[in-house]
């Protein structure tokens, strides 16, 4: 088990830089024109990686498959899904051009492949990795021959239970993949409802594999994606569309391109507030330590030589003498000095005995 992932010289895992993929998916519609936008789009909003999707439609489903309840609402009852997604398929020849633009532009492409000619492809194109989608968790072939291929690999779990998520991992694992493998918790609904995100179960991955664990989000807006930060996910996966106006299964269910971008701004925004977990004075609070702390104070005038009794002693502002923590040393200690009432004590004013 390895505590991070490294896809393309990027480290992904605590304490890094959340990993923010957005997923393109087949939120193009089969328009190469729409799918070079998409990435144009990611980049914009300042996404890490930029996730497409590749099958084969005969690879992937059968010609009589109905659609997902999801698909219906969002594409109508007619046709089948086998019809719907044949539209969808991308050739070879425009991922490639679809990564090359990502490498121009400096964004990571990413794609999810779900069939084995698709992962050939995705071999050829020489990708930093795979992004297995939560419909295959349970695939074992699959996941053997992507683990083959050795390179990186990253796990949705969607529908999943945690002997589910085992199985997936020890297939994976067997491979020549190694131990470069992530983890995503995930909901398989569009959209998901909040209530049934249980955002707990990433610390409960996290503690069963040890993989570096992050969250694909299906739920509707940007406000479930910076908790799961916030619990340990280092990495975010989102659907965008460039308009949830437009025909297709994915699109309602995605980000348009300013929230895409306002869900980067938030997650790093609460990176920043995370910290380090190191428990320390910040920078700004430092120069409040002075005066807004105590210091012991004496309640009446002391003579030079006169023991300091409990009755004599309080704390009050600021905070530049002895500090309230030394309130039982120095009861019964003698004055070294002549102390006026009020005045903060300070170390000289002592005359410390053993």
């Amino acid at each position: 088990m390895a505590e991070c992932l490294h896809l393309a010289g990027r480290v992904v895992g605590a304490g890094r830089p959340c990993l923010i993929i957005a997923e393109a998916g087949v939120n193009h519609n089969g328009d190469v024109e729409l799918a070079h936008r998409l990435v144009d789009a990611a980049h914009r909003a300042g996404a890490d990686v930029v996730k497409f999707q590749s099958f084969v439609t005969e690879e992937l489903i059968t010609p009589d498959a109905p659609k997902a309840d999801y698909q219906v609402r969002t594409t109508g009852g007619g046709g089948t899904q086998f019809e719907m997604l044949q539209g969808l398929e991308l050739r070879e020849a425009v991922h490639r051009e679809l990564m090359t633009h990502c490498e121009d532009v400096g964004i990571l492409y990413f794609c999810t492949p779900y069939d084995r000619p698709s992962v050939d492809m995705l071999d050829r194109l020489g990708v930093c990795g795979y992004k297995i989608a939560s419909t295959d968790t349970t695939n074992t072939p699959l996941l053997r021959y992507i683990a083959g291929k050795g390179r990186p690999a990253i796990l949705s779990t969607g529908m999943s239970n945690l002997g589910e998520v085992e199985e997936a991992v020890r297939a994976l694992e067997a491979g020549a993949i190694g131990d470069e493998i992530g983890i995503m918790h995930c909901t398989s609904e569009y959209p998901a409802p909040p209530n049934e995100a249980n955002l707990l179960a990433i610390g409960t991955l996290d503690r069963s594999f040890g993989y570096p664990v992050g969250f694909s989000d299906h739920t509707e807006g940007i406000t479930v994606a910076p908790w799961a930060v916030a619990l340990g996910a280092c990495m975010i996966e989102k659907h965008f569309t460039l308009s949830r106006t437009m025909e297709g299964p994915d699109h309602q269910a995605s980000l348009e391109p300013d929230g895409l971008t306002e869900l980067v701004r938030s997650i790093r925004s609460l990176e920043s507030a995370l910290g380090d977990g190191i428990k320390r004075p910040t920078s700004s609070e430092l120069p409040n330590r002075p005066l807004m702390r105590k210091s012991l104070v004496v309640r009446r005038r002391i003579q030079k030589g006169e023991t300091l009794t409990e009755s004599d002693l309080t704390a009050k502002r600021p905070g530049t003498g002895l500090r309230p923590a030394l309130y039982e040393q120095v009861i019964g200690q003698k004055a070294s000095r002549i102390i006026e009432s009020g005045e903060v004590l300070t170390m000289s004013s002592i005359e410390w005995s053993p």
